[in-house]
Formats: C-alpha cells, sequence, structure tokens
C-alpha cells in the first residue's frame, strides 16, 4: 500500500476519497427491474431469476424440507458457533431496549413515548461466493427482540434452485419461517411492492451489491423504509507503536477480502510501523484463498503517518469510517474524542471480524462518511417511537395562553380557536 507523509490538511479529502461509480447504467437497469416486477409480480421474478441467475425456478418460497435438509448439512461446529454469536447479539440488542418514556411536562400536561415494533420487516441477504450467514442473525435477531409482527426474508438462488444451507439453518435458529428465493434488485422490488407470492414489507434491511443498493434508494423514496445508503465495506486502524504490525495487517486485510472496491487505511505516527504493516501484508496476502480480490482492494487503501495523535483523531472523524480500530496507547482516550464512526474497535486484541460475527454489537453499519450522520442497525431501527400527551383541565388552563400566542403569531387562527372554545366551554360549565 501507498504511504503518505503528513499531508497538509488540503491534501486530505483526496486522501479519503472512496471508489466513485458511474451508476447511470446501472440505474437504468434496476428501474427496468423494478417496474417488472411491479407490474408482473412472480412472473417477472422468475423470468429474471433465469435471466440474471441461470436457473429456473417452479416455486419462490423455500420447503420446510428444503429447511430440515439444510440442518443435516451444516456442521455441529458451526451450528455451535452460531448458538454462541446469536446469544451475544441477542443479550446486546436485549440491553438497547428503549424505556418508556413518561413525564409531567408541568401540573396537568402528561407527555408519554412509547415505542412500537415494525409490523412486517423484509431482510436481504446476500448469496454468491461468500454467503452472508452472519448478517441473518444481526438482523432477525434484533427484530425478534422487539417483536416485529413478521420478517422475511429473500436470498439468492444458486445454479441448482437452492439456497446455501448456512442461510437457511441461522434463518431458522432465529424463527424465520418465509424464506424466497430472489435475489439482486428484483428482490428489494419484490418486498416493496409486494407479489402474489411475497408480502409487502414496511422496511427493508440487508446489504448487496450496486443493483441492490441501487434499488433500495429507488423504492425508499416513494414505497418503503430502508435501513440505511450502503457502499462499498471499509475499515480504518488508527495505530502506533503500542500495536502489532502482524495485527494490523491481519485487520486489513479482513476487510479487503470482502470485495475490490473495499477500502482500507492506516493511520500511524510511525513511518517504521507503516513499512512493517506492508511486509506483513505481503506475506499474508499470500495465504488467502481471497487474495486476488485482496489485492485490488490494496491497491484502492493507503497508509498515512501523522506525527500528530491529535492530528490522527481528526482525519478519523473527518472520514467517519464503517470500522474504526483504535491500537494507540490510552486506546479508550483517543476513542472519547471520536465523534463519527460505524463501529469501534479498541485495543490490540479486538479485531474487526469479532464485532462482524459474535461479540454482539451490529455489524450493519453506515459506510461512505453516512457515519456522521447516520447510527449502525440496532433497536431502535427496528420500531416506531410515538408520542401520546394529554392535558387535564387544569393542565389546559395554564398552557392555554402560552398555546394562543404562539398560534395567533404564526396566523393560525384555528389552532388558537381549537384552545379557546375548550377554555370557554370550561367557563360555562
Amino acid at each position: 500500500m501507498d504511504v503518505v507523509v503528513n499531508p497538509e490538511r488540503r491534501e486530505w479529502e483526496a486522501l479519503m476519497r472512496r471508489a466513485v461509480f458511474d451508476d447511470q447504467v446501472i440505474a437504468g437497469r434496476v428501474e427496468r427491474i423494478v417496474d417488472q416486477v411491479r407490474i408482473e409480480g412472480d412472473d417477472a421474478l422468475r423470468r429474471l431469476s433465469a435471466e440474471i441467475d441461470g436457473v429456473m425456478l417452479d416455486t419462490l418460497m423455500v420447503s420446510e424440507l428444503e429447511i430440515q435438509e439444510a440442518a443435516e448439512q451444516v456442521s455441529d461446529e458451526l451450528k455451535k458457533a452460531l448458538a454462541l454469536a446469536a446469544e451475544n447479539i441477542r443479550k446486546f440488542h436485549t440491553a438497547e431496549l428503549p424505556a418508556v418514556v413518561d413525564v409531567e411536562t408541568m401540573p396537568g400536561v402528561r407527555c408519554v413515548q412509547k415505542a412500537i415494533p415494525i409490523r412486517r420487516v423484509g431482510l436481504y441477504i446476500p448469496g454468491g461466493s461468500a454467503p452472508l450467514f452472519s448478517t441473518v442473525l444481526m438482523l432477525a435477531i434484533p427484530a425478534q427482540v422487539v417483536g416485529c409482527g413478521e420478517t422475511i426474508l429473500c436470498t439468492p438462488p444458486n445454479k441448482q434452485g437452492g439456497v446455501a444451507p448456512e442461510i437457511l439453518y441461522a434463518a431458522s435458529l432465529c424463527g424465520i419461517k418465509r424464506i424466497f428465493k430472489v435475489g439482486g434488485a428484483q428482490a428489494v422490488a419484490a418486498m416493496a411492492y409486494g407479489t402474489h407470492t411475497i408480502p409487502r414489507v414496511d422496511k427493508i434491511f440487508g446489504p448487496g451489491n450496486r443493483y441492490v443498493t441501487k434499488a433500495k434508494q429507488m423504492v425508499s423514496t416513494s414505497q418503503v423504509a430502508i435501513d440505511m445508503p450502503a457502499g462499498p465495506s471499509e475499515v480504518m486502524v488508527l495505530a502506533d507503536e503500542s500495536a502489532r504490525a502482524e495485527f494490523v495487517a491481519a485487520d486489513l486485510l479482513s476487510q479487503a477480502e470482502h470485495g475490490p472496491d473495499s477500502q482500507v487505511l492506516l493511520v500511524t505516527n510511525s513511518r517504521a510501523f507503516a513499512d512493517r504493516v506492508n511486509h506483513y501484508l505481503e506475506e499474508q496476502l499470500a495465504q488467502l484463498p481471497r487474495r486476488e480480490i485482496a489485492r485490488r482492494a490494496l491497491g484502492n487503501g493507503r497508509m498515512v503517518v501523522m506525527d500528530d495523535r491529535t492530528e490522527m483523531i481528526a482525519f478519523a472523524n473527518e472520514y467517519a469510517a464503517e470500522h474504526l480500530i483504535i491500537s494507540l496507547t490510552d486506546p479508550w482516550e483517543a476513542a472519547a474524542q471520536i465523534t463519527a464512526a460505524g463501529s469501534i474497535f479498541i485495543g490490540n486484541y479486538s479485531p474487526e471480524s469479532a464485532g462482524d460475527y459474535a461479540s454482539g454489537t451490529n455489524h450493519t453499519l453506515p459506510t461512505s462518511g453516512w457515519a456522521k450522520a447516520f447510527s449502525g442497525v440496532n433497536i431502535d431501527s427496528f420500531v416506531r417511537k410515538v408520542t401520546i400527551q394529554e392535558l387535564s383541565p387544569a393542565g389546559l388552563q395554564s398552557l392555554g395562553d402560552t398555546i394562543r400566542t404562539m398560534a395567533r403569531a404564526e396566523g393560525l387562527d384555528a389552532h388558537k380557536k381549537a384552545v379557546e372554545v375548550r377554555l370557554n366551554t370550561m367557563k360555562n360549565d
């Protein structure tokens, strides 16, 4: 990876630049797919499956028999790992459950806020060369914890018309009963508009390629809510000489292997440390089955050397990484100064892969700098918060003049009269 030493502030923007793609062709293709599914429903889904996935499906829904057979194909070792990961994820997300807010703002004026689970959520789980069964846990468990009415799942079929057994087993572990063999933009459209087979949902969650991302953006403008904007995955490591270069190299590679458009950055106060990380990158890269994918991602990454720790932290806040690993002396002190990151990993023994799989926090996180404005998926993602208020006669009398004054100043006379008619009635009773 290229090393840049003490860049000036005016150079930061270029160093932070993510991969940029011209999505005009993709946008046109996705728009056609979405329209076909909206108009033709299941017929379009079957046709698109044959065209895109290379398989003609008799039925779109995964059968109970397929789910049972999948469980037999998953090793006991993986089942045990999934059970432990699920337990930690459930424990953390249960702790996130919001308390009811119930406050008397002034005598006779009671204000309440409560969380109501989203009625029906749809999960998109990518298949392909690396089926993301871990994402099933990350999305289905919080939906289960808050009590969403129904959770459905869409995932692409393979060439034989099946689904990765690990995905089916993870879904079953989380109590998901309706799983559909539909991938790509067409899956997003099906969940947004509904078809004869696939129900319309209220919110769509899950990562995907550029087609999936574009489809989510399109349907979110008018049809359905989505979890967050998404782009290629990314990690930034803040490190000094207290870090282990071989650990940092492994962390960079664990992100780089996601895809050639993933971005990895190291920010350190030592050129010698950066050089050692580069050495370990080459050494470890040779051992990876997905080394060509990772190598391409490293080509888009960079190492930045900054003498000043304050500047390192400022650079991290400006970049707003999806994953931020802090391997510095006094890492918690540094973490307290971070204002923009999807998820933070503290110290030499907290690899990003822990959060990806099993520590308990959610791995569905904002990318592309969206961490400045968006949180990662959490319990709040699966609920709506509704406020309730009740005014007693005495409460309305106390607050009435304030309401009338403000309504009059805004020129909304009916608002003022809605108070006055009650106050006048109270006088006459």
